[in-house]
């Protein structure tokens, strides 16, 4: 049994995310695992080591800023989760809210819960297309990772903070570094939606590899292959459509 807390569901969704809950599911599924949903949302308790992979989702600024407070509450259940050793997958606004704040562009603060090291600011223009990044992840370094990215907020790691991979083509975190997502321990933070998961079956399984090993109290260990082709081609035509047009509009 794989114990998944899928924080908001209900205001954090946007782009099909919730797609990628269903690929775990499935992936899952295929090595004789199930996965055990949790919706963990306003009103509800996060308990430290009660879940082996925890996942939040995209959503609009007035969804975010609802949630914002409630989800700031959490740092220390969140903290010891990943300290802990459960996987954390968080996209776009979830990416945003889980480092330490977002400055808007009338000054404004928002409180985030600080577990990646970096901070977002408000940009004048919005981000928007197919990315690709060749990724940093010592598990997979130099496999390529394929999305859509559409985000104002310019993201800022902190000096020696590790991203997720290299842009290939698009913008990733703040359009000029060069950078795209976070990683700190078994927790990735990314813009990347699409959904993720489904066009990257193998950072599918990392994640889940992760999420395994912490329900057995285990190392992690790389699951049993399954059959991707479907996969790999619908990867390789993300990828392509990112190389063909920059990451950027038409």
């Amino acid at each position: 049994m794989i114990r998944v807390g899928h924080l908001y569901p209900e205001y954090l969704n946007i782009y099909a995310d919730r797609g990628n809950i269903a690929v775990l599911e499935r992936r899952a599924a295929a090595r004789g695992h199930e996965l055990r949903i949790e919706p963990v949302t306003l009103g509800t308790t996060l308990t430290p080591g009660a879940h082996d992979l925890l996942y939040v989702g995209g959503g609009q600024d007035r969804e975010q800023a609802m949630i914002a407070p409630d989800l700031a509450a959490r740092r220390a259940s969140l903290q010891a989760a990943v300290d802990g050793g459960a996987a954390l997958l968080a996209v776009c606004g979830g990416y945003q809210l889980l480092g330490r704040g977002y400055r808007g562009r009338d000054g404004s603060w928002m409180e985030g819960v600080g577990l990646f090291p970096h901070e977002t600011v408000a940009g004048e223009t919005r981000m928007i297309g197919d990315v690709l990044l060749e990724s940093s992840l010592d598990e997979a370094r130099g496999r390529t990772i394929a999305g859509f990215e559409n985000h104002a907020g310019r993201t800022l790691l902190d000096a020696g903070a590790s991203p997720l991979g290299r842009v290939v083509a698009g913008y990733g975190n703040d359009g000029t570094s060069g950078y795209e997502g976070c990683r700190l321990g078994t927790a990735i933070g990314t813009y990347l939606h699409g959904p993720l998961l489904p066009r990257n079956p193998w950072f599918a399984d990392l994640l889940l590899s992760w999420a395994v090993a912490h329900a057995a109290g285990s190392q992690p260990e790389p699951l049993a292959p399954l059959d991707d082709d479907l996969e790999h081609a619908a990867h390789a035509v993300a990828a392509a459509r990112a190389r063909a047009r920059g990451g950027r509009p038409a």
